[in-house]
């Protein structure tokens, strides 16, 4: 009987560790992009996976927790989607380039009329 609980005992402890490991390695993996970033207003905006892609929201300032894009990597540090104009509500053709902590983020209309913006990682 006491061998059969340090067995047991023995199995719950490699499944702990097995399970902090995979969440550890989770967050290893994560891409570069994700996090909290400080936008051109001073805001900060939350970039995390949703799906296949990077959903953006603002956390703090006059549109906290609006939802403003969605991003894919396209490779290379480069990101494309869509972002939304918080203060219009339009939306535009959208891309990323990560360079360390300095996130450029543009927006177009037309591919012709663009506006960017650097974000940088908090």
């Amino acid at each position: 009987m006491v061998r059969k609980i340090s067995i047991a005992l023995a199995a719950t402890k490699i499944s702990i560790a097995l399970a902090a490991t995979l969440i550890m390695a989770g967050t290893a993996w994560a891409d570069p992009i994700e996090g909290n970033w400080k936008t051109k207003n001073g805001d900060t905006a939350a970039i995390s996976a949703c799906g296949g892609s990077f959903c953006i929201k603002l956390k703090t300032g006059q549109y906290a927790g609006k939802s403003i894009g969605s991003m894919k990597a396209s490779g290379g540090g480069k990101y494309v989607g869509s972002i939304t104009k918080p203060s219009n509500g339009k939306t535009y053709s959208g891309s990323g380039t990560l360079a360390g902590n300095s996130l450029k983020m543009t927006g177009c209309v037309l591919a012709v009329l663009c506006e960017s913006q650097i974000w940088h990682k908090l």
